[in-house]
């Protein structure tokens, strides 16, 4: 897997998405999603970018288990964090209400995992990480 490729794709979907919403929000007059418009950019957009600028720049081994895993958890996270807040938002009443909110915890968890595992691999990879000449 090329880690850096699959980030910045990821991150574009998430541009592309986040931009749409935006436009939506402006046009309808309603500022309704604007948490999740918020979250899409940041977390998905932003943070997937910066992710796959980390990896181009910085030789992390290809077979190292603890960067795939941080690669996907960051994609997963973005995915149910917001996903999982637009649904907790709109299911307020019923069993469907409770399954939002666990899936929004539990995106929002996966999404930390990935950041914690981003931290540690500062430490780990840390004779990889040098500056350029």
């Amino acid at each position: 897997m090329n880690r850096t490729r699959t980030l910045l794709r990821f991150a574009a979907l998430f541009a592309l998405v986040g931009t749409f919403i935006g436009s939506h929000m402006a046009g309808a007059g309603s500022y309704a999603l604007k948490p999740m418009h918020a979250h899409i950019l940041v977390v998905g957009w932003l943070s997937l970018f910066a992710f796959a600028v980390f990896y181009r720049m910085f030789s992390i081994p290809k077979k190292s288990k603890l960067a795939n895993i941080q690669v996907w958890t960051a994609i997963i996270g973005s995915v149910t964090l917001p996903t999982g807040m637009y649904w907790e938002r709109m299911i307020n009443e019923g069993p469907l209400a409770a399954f939002a909110l666990i899936y929004y915890i539990v995106g929002g968890t996966i999404l930390l995992v990935s950041f914690v595992l981003f931290f540690i691999m500062t430490f780990v990879f840390s004779d990889q990480i040098n500056d350029r000449e």
